[in-house]
């Protein structure tokens, strides 16, 4: 049923609901945009900034998703066209579409009567919300609307909005003993709470606009999560007038929820879970304690409605209001604030023993829907959150299989949020809303397809690419398999029988979960975790593949204790290849063993089951079974003991469900996304290949004039679209035994030449040839060529040796082919190439550089810019490193602006300015014979002095400290004897040859070229 109607119905309507203080946004496309100009009645205001000793059960359910649109990445052209027509296209949806009803709202106290008689008044603050075209001729159907406990009607209103603009009126009321509300909290007391909602049943029957089944009979649907879910199942199992029901996150047993016992032991055996009931009579402790700091003591009046609308007409068993709420006036604790007396005197009772009487589990079961599930015919939506230390999957497995017993209609999903994980992700979000809206719509609204009972759940399966909000993958199955799967993986656990001690008043205590806060557990490990000595280890081998558990699991344990009973704790750790541990959802099994030998050879074993989780073993991890002492969250024997515990004989038992994906709106989206990328892929993909193979049949053959010439370049001239010039006539040749340097001032054409040589850029004319073929992007020949022309690129967490070796794996040549060790032998790294790259100077990264454009000794190497940044010592031995390579037949081309460089390195020169050659050859026949003379002397000023008086002759400017002289003509050894016949020593006559000279005279001035690119 989702998975073919998920997304196209997702997008028709909007919602957003609130449950237990819980929010959930569904888009509702129907609607106007932000303004909401035709809904002006509505306030979207927050009731959640209360008290923090009244928000104790309030959470963020699955319904729960913020407004936010994820911009979804976008191409330069053809995406952005996509997305222009998508816009385009919901626009005129949005606008042909009918617009969503007005709401108004009508706020007022009313007197109900309940209790054990049926007479005792009660003072409830209610709202009731109505589509504006609601009326005695356009009835409409009803949602009762339940808040959590330590909410009020406040905590739901932005869902009572959102329900009513789908065409429901909306009833929101703050119970019983919380908020401007009388009376005293009896959680879920079948007299008292049950009995307030059905006089509102009552209530909603008699108003005129509300549809009904017959007289006193409203069509209405009850929703809630936790405090409000429980009431939702007793009173739909009290009231056969309620047609379907949502339960969320809620109990089937209260004294099994706060009274756990693993093994299945009853509940007065159990473990009393402290933590969360502190938190229960710590969110009740104060009389009046409702929003804004009202005590309950103003008067009552109606708050919110029409001035037209006057105060709500009182139905069967509802009384004019009568102002403030009516605090309770039993002989309650005061450190159980509104409670019922015997709910307090319970609570006073288990907290102080850590233990249960017969009449406090009594107490906890009237208050649950265990006992009465048979007796529910309303149509029921269990959603149940996986990370609940409060109430747990089981608690939903047994709601589900109890009223499915009866026969009626029940469906399962289960959630990756919970009291502890707030409202899971979007995609999770999305998930329950949809079937939220869908069981709403087809058993209470009428007229819309059933929807089916396909269980389903949900697994975090990493993070959105866009936003890196957490991502919920969404899984359903046919049958509801519960807790224990349809499928099971063995693993076993093993280790020693070990001693562990019970410390007195269980302090220190493991940190397992903090309510509120289960997925926090994943980050205790290593800081709380386990206490040392209080707990046992037994672990798995490595796991051979992937295990998705799916259920509860249940091991084996042994115990052995000299007092004759234990209290421990039994968790199931993941862990990862490197140690780190996960706990699950921070989800722990309590057990109380009682009977137990001193001696643990005599012990026999208990099966314990743990609770149940989603949640994927990888391949590589291993099983980690923990049995504790003591437990923060948890109450356990005062008085200190040790035990010895061993694990049991069987294996740990994972159960698994077999299911399938659930489609949604966002992956349907970008499954097309991915398709049309995907044709663009390979649209790109053939129309390479077909270019590249016409270009190798056509230059398959070999030049004869080339074969045996590393590069020969003919006429190269690349020209852009724009009219753009880079190289107009670039011919050259590179010899084997050769270093040629490639010159020319910044715009010459000297990168763009190098691009074309790489493959990198298609010329306009002229052609390359390697070894006599001919040149194009992709050419086999390509692998003759080493290169360094964009810099090195190398990853520093590795040494030398290590990128060269993934560099050269990338190649997919064989190993042999390499030649590492002649390529750094050449290079000359030594020992330091078995160093980190991030330890590396900035020379030894250009030389290991060097050695990986070597890597396979090719033929041809093509540096650019080798000596970049390199201080005089490292160009030397760059400078002897290039001049080794060019051996055996190699050549080597270098580009460089280092012409001094380019002199001492280089046998031959290639000249290039404004996209032209300007010169090439030998350097010696480049520099030719210099004018220029070099003179060493005894006393160079005075020599100075004398040249200076010679006709013709020019003292250059010092460089050096050396006496440079243009003799222009004049005969070096006139020059000679004028300096000797003036006294002045002449120790050395050389000629000053630079390529610098030869450079300057060639290019000119004006020698900016045509410019790279």
């Amino acid at each position: 049923m989702i998975a073919d109607d998920f997304s196209r119905k997702i997008g028709i309507h909007g919602i957003r609901i609130q449950l237990a203080g819980i929010h959930w946004t569904m888009v509702d496309r129907a609607a106007p945009g932000p303004d909401r100009s035709n809904r002006t009645d509505v306030r979207r205001i927050s009731a959640n900034a209360q008290d923090p000793a009244r928000t104790v059960c309030r959470m963020r359910s699955p319904l729960s998703a913020a407004r936010v649109r994820r911009a979804l990445p976008t191409g330069r052209r053809a995406v952005a066209a996509v997305a222009v027509g998508v816009l385009l296209v919901a626009a005129v949806v949005s606008a042909v579409r009918p617009r969503g009803p007005e709401v108004r709202t009508e706020s007022a106290m009313l007197t109900v009567r309940s209790g054990p008689d049926g007479e005792q008044p009660v003072d409830l603050d209610t709202t009731l919300y109505l589509p504006e075209d609601a009326s005695a001729g356009g009835k409409v159907p009803a949602v009762l609307l339940a808040h959590g406990f330590g909410g009020t009607k406040e905590s739901v209103r932005a869902d009572a909005e959102e329900f009513a603009g789908r065409g429901y009126a909306v009833l929101t009321w703050t119970a019983r003993g919380f908020g401007r509300s009388g009376g005293e909290i009896h959680l879920d007391h079948p007299d008292y709470e049950v009995r307030d909602a059905q006089r509102l049943l009552d209530w909603l029957a008699a108003r005129p606009e509300i549809r009904t089944d017959s007289a006193g009979d409203p069509r209405v649907g009850v929703v809630g999560g936790s405090y409000g879910g429980g009431l939702a199942l007793l009173l739909a199992a009290q009231d056969r007038r309620v047609d379907a029901i949502v339960p969320m996150i809620t109990w089937n047993d209260l004294a099994r929820s706060f009274l756990p016992e693993s093994t299945g032991g009853p509940a007065t055996a159990g473990v009393f879970k402290k933590g969360w009931a502190g938190l229960f009579f710590g969110g009740g402790g104060t009389v009046g304690s409702g929003p804004a700091g009202l005590s309950g003591v103003t008067a009552a009046q109606p708050q919110g409605a029409p001035a037209s609308a006057g105060p709500p007409s009182p139905g069967p068993g509802a009384g004019p209001g009568t102002g403030p709420g009516r605090a309770p006036t039993g002989a309650a604790d005061p450190s159980c604030g509104r409670f019922a007396a015997d709910v307090c005197a319970a609570y006073l009772r288990i907290a102080t023993t850590g233990r249960a009487d017969q009449a406090a589990v009594d107490l906890l079961h009237r208050s649950s829907p265990a006992g009465v599930l048979d007796r529910i015919a309303a149509p029921t939506l269990l959603v149940q959150g996986e990370a609940d230390t409060l109430f747990p999957l089981s608690e939903a497995d047994a709601n589900a299989r109890g009223i499915a017993a009866a026969g009626t209609p029940v469906r399962v999903a289960w959630f990756t949020g919970g009291h502890d994980g707030g409202a899971g992700p979007k995609t999770d979000s999305d998930r329950v809303r949809y079937l939220t809206v869908q069981w709403l719509d087809h058993y209470v609204k009428g007229g819309t397809t059933a929807p089916g009972n396909d269980f389903t759940w949900s697994r975090i399966a990493g993070f959105d690419a866009l936003d890196r909000g957490l991502v919920a993958t969404g899984y359903r199955t046919t049958d509801y398999p519960g807790t224990g799967g349809d499928g099971r993986t063995d693993i076993a656990v093993t280790g020693p029988e070990q001693t562990i001690a019970n410390p007195p008043n269980g302090n220190p205590a493991a940190i397992s979960s903090v309510p509120f806060a289960g997925a926090l557990s994943s980050l205790l490990d290593g800081v709380a975790g386990d206490v040392p000595g209080q707990h046992a280890r037994f672990e798995s081998a490595a796991l051979t593949q992937a295990v998705d558990v799916v259920g509860s699991p249940t091991v084996s344990i042994r115990a052995a204790s000299p007092t004759g009973e234990a209290v421990l704790f039994v968790k199931l750790y993941d862990v990862d290849p490197n140690g780190g541990a996960t706990l699950p959802n921070g989800l722990v099994a309590p057990v109380r063993l009682a009977g137990l030998p001193e001696r643990i050879a005599d012990a026999r074993p208990v099966t314990v089951t743990l609770p149940a989780v989603v949640h994927r073993v990888e391949a590589g991890h291993r099983l980690r079974l923990v049995v504790a002492t003591s437990d923060q969250a948890y109450a356990g024997p005062a008085e200190p003991t040790v035990y010895t515990v061993a694990a049991g004989d069987g294996p740990v038992a994972l159960p698994t469900v077999s299911g399938e994906p659930i489609p949604t709106a966002a992956a349907v989206w970008r499954w097309v996304l991915a398709g049309l990328l995907a044709a663009i892929v390979i649209g790109l993909v053939v129309v390479v290949a077909v270019v590249r193979r016409r270009h190798r049949r056509q230059d398959s053959s070999v030049h004869p004039a080339y074969a045996d010439v590393p590069l020969a370049v003919r006429q190269l001239r690349k020209e852009y679209a724009d009219g753009f010039v880079a190289v107009s006539n670039v011919y050259f040749e590179v010899h084997p035994g050769q270093v040629v340097g490639l010159l020319g001032p910044n715009g010459a054409g000297k990168t763009t030449t190098l691009r074309v040589l790489m493959g990198l850029t298609q010329p306009t004319a002229g052609e390359i040839y390697v070894f006599g073929h001919r040149l194009v992007p992709g050419s086999p020949v390509l692998s003759r060529i080493g290169a360094l022309v964009e810099g090195p690129g190398f990853l520093p967490h590795l040494s030398g040796l290590e990128n060269l070796r993934a560099y050269w794996r990338a190649t997919g040549r064989p190993w042999a082919d390499a030649h590492f060790d002649e390529a750094l032998e050449i290079a000359g790294l030594g020992d330091s190439v078995h160093r980190k790259i991030k330890t590396y100077s900035h020379g030894m990264r250009q030389r290991l550089a060097i050695a990986q454009a070597m890597l396979g000794l090719p033929e041809l190497l093509v540096l650019d810019e080798p000596t970049d940044g390199l201080d005089p010592p490292q160009i030397a031995e760059m400078r002897r490193v290039l001049q080794r390579y060019a051996t055996d037949g190699r050549a080597v081309l270098v580009s460089s602006h280092l012409l001094a460089e380019v002199e001492q390195t280089c046998t031959h020169a290639v000249v290039v300015n404004k996209g032209r050659i300007v010169a090439s050859g030998p350097v010696e026949e480049i520099v030719g014979e210099s004018p220029s003379v070099l003179f060493d002397v005894t006393d160079p000023v005075a020599a100075r002095d004398v040249l200076g008086r010679l006709a013709g002759v020019r003292v250059l400017p010092e460089s050096d400290g050396q006496l440079v002289v243009d003799t222009n003509g004049t005969a070096r050894s006139e020059v000679v004897a004028e300096l000797v016949r003036a006294g002045i020593g002449v120790d050395r006559v050389v000629p000053r040859r630079r390529l610098e000279d030869a450079f300057l005279a060639l290019v000119g001035d004006n020698s900016r070229g045509s410019g790279d690119r």
